[in-house]
């Protein structure tokens, strides 16, 4: 199966990766609301060699998560190469390279964004694992380092001549971390270009399903990844389903909010354990009930429950919260 197989819209709508973040049962979440594709959490190539138990639990993934990629970062070409057979023994639909995160511990070491200091040696790691590789790569990348630094634009054809099968971008350079705004000119810069013929998606502050309408018709891309926003708000794929079918956008109740959430908690729960769920759940307790009035004391109680039963009954009582 291609994962980029173009959709009906002519836009595939995916979840970008995020640390701690997009683990297997938020993904699955945001598969049933309509997402096209997924990529796991990064994974550091070392840890993949060392056969950390934790990196290995980030890679699984359900037959429904499909099509899929497992997302590898690292600085070191050997350690890359020598991961991706553990990778690929994983079956994902695709290998995804971070070239993109922007975290001092990450780029700090010439991984994710720093290696956009160095595009010579970023295009010579790349086309390696491109040609050891069993599956197809794709890589994840910003802007540039910095605003003076050379733009995607000017090296997103040669990161695509070193056989890569899509590139995603994100709008802001290294140092603007995730400040600012981000630029999607010249994301639409790289998708014009006529030499470019690998799908190229685009990522950065698209927050409704509007938004995401309003890039694919400006900027012509292929694909468009959501990455903070689906925080809490796994029903963001389907609208964007319905805004590209030219449908009413459906907004869930303040029940339905509360059921995903309690499902959310048990998947994590199973996949994780109890200790670890109630604690790494609390990023999104608060963000499924986001903006909705007179709910800041029960969002508080939520992400200060001390035991998951205590969660349970918050989450079912809520409906009957005035």
């Amino acid at each position: 199966m291609n994962p980029f197989t173009p959709v009906p819209s002519g836009c595939l709508i995916g979840l970008s990766p995020m640390d701690d973040i997009t683990d297997l049962p938020f993904r699955e979440l945001c598969k049933g609301f309509g997402a096209d594709l997924l990529v796991t959490e990064f994974i550091a190539a070392e840890a993949l060699n060392r056969e950390a138990e934790k990196s290995f639990r980030k890679m699984r993934f359900t037959p429904a998560q499909r099509p899929l990629g497992i997302q590898i970062f690292g600085a070191n070409e050997a350690e890359l190469l020598r991961c991706l057979d553990i990778v690929s023994e994983a079956e994902p639909d695709f290998i995804d390279i971070n070239w993109g995160c922007p975290v001092r511990k990450v780029a700090g070491r010439g991984a994710g964004s720093g290696i956009l200091q160095d595009i010579p040696l970023m295009l010579r790691i790349t086309r390696s694992l491109v040609e050891h590789s069993r599956l197809p790569l794709t890589v994840k990348t910003r802007l540039a380092y910095t605003a003076g630094s050379p733009p995607v634009a000017d090296f997103a054809e040669a990161l695509q001549d070193t056989g890569i099968a899509a590139l995603a971008i994100h709008g802001r350079t290294k140092t603007q971390m995730y400040t600012g705004l981000a630029d999607w000119t010249l994301i639409g810069r790289v998708k014009d270009n006529p030499r470019i013929h690998i799908p190229i998606l685009g990522n950065g502050d698209i927050t409704t399903a509007t938004q995401a309408l309003e890039a694919h018709r400006r900027y012509g891309v292929d694909g468009i990844l959501i990455g903070r926003a689906a925080i809490g708000n796994p029903w963001i794929f389907e609208q964007c389903r319905q805004a590209f079918s030219g449908l009413p956008q459906r907004q869930p109740s303040l029940k339905e909010r509360a059921a995903v959430c309690l499902r959310h908690l048990h998947a994590a729960i199973d996949f994780k354990g109890e200790h670890t769920a109630l604690f790494e759940m609390r990023k999104h307790y608060a963000a499924y009930f986001r903006g909705l009035p007179g709910i800041k004391p029960f969002r508080i109680a939520l992400t200060t429950a001390p035991t998951i039963a205590e969660v349970e009954h918050l989450l079912s009582t809520l409906p009957h919260i005035p």
